[in-house]
């Protein structure tokens, strides 16, 4: 008797509230080596990236407490501060029943700021 292979998922640790998730089930930001501050909904985009719930809540502590910043290893501009915000009201208050990731977009990436980074 052979025993099936079980595919591991790979996980990753909100940056906001700390919980390890399914990758699949979180959202990536990106700083790509352009210094460009990306959202990447295909797990793809070359760059440093950091991982947030799909829930407003997460989205709102990373930001107060500057984890975004810290875990991209840049210094967020008060335009990519709010352009941030105003993505993360896309998702829902809290995480009912659905992952969240429906909300992201369409499969493309989204730019938040174009940035003059080295």
């Amino acid at each position: 008797m052979t025993a099936k292979r079980v595919k591991r998922q790979p996980q990753r640790t909100c940056i906001g509230c700390r919980r390890v998730r399914s990758k699949r089930e979180l959202v990536r930001l990106v700083r790509t080596p352009a210094g460009e501050l990306v959202i990447d909904s295909t797990g793809k985009v070359a760059g440093r990236g950091a991982y947030l719930c799909p829930e407003r809540r997460c989205w709102s502590i990373a930001l107060e407490r500057r984890r975004i910043g810290q875990a991209l290893k840049i210094e967020l501009s008060e335009e990519e501060r709010a352009q941030i915000q105003t993505h993360a009201e896309r998702f829902p208050e809290a995480n009912v029943e659905s992952t969240g990731a429906e909300n992201v977009n369409d499969g493309d990436e989204i730019r938040i700021a174009e940035s003059d980074r080295k």
